[in-house]
């Protein structure tokens, strides 16, 4: 995915609200390694790497990939966000 961009994605969706993928064994790993390849990892709203886990099989959603295609994924959850906060005020 670093040479000709591209995400891999987990998010967490009704049936997964926390994500599938296990923080301390799939996502936090994989995260590492795509950041130390140039990319970045996110949840959609923060770096995975800098989640403290709260239990051992805690899951998280994982959107992670180069940084351009990332960015773009992180905005789009930024703009959805800030649009449910104006339809709910």
């Amino acid at each position: 995915p670093l040479l000709y961009g591209g995400v891999f994605g987990s998010p967490a969706d009704t049936k997964n609200t926390s994500g599938k993928l296990r923080l301390l064994y799939e996502g936090a790993p994989m995260s590492f390694i795509m950041e130390q390849a140039g990319g970045l990892s996110t949840t959609g709203t923060q770096r995975v790497m800098e989640i403290t886990p709260e239990i051992v099989h805690q899951r998280v959603p994982i959107v992670m990939g180069s940084k351009n295609d990332v960015q773009e994924v992180i905005d789009a959850y930024a703009a959805a966000t800030a649009e449910k906060e104006l339809v709910a005020n």
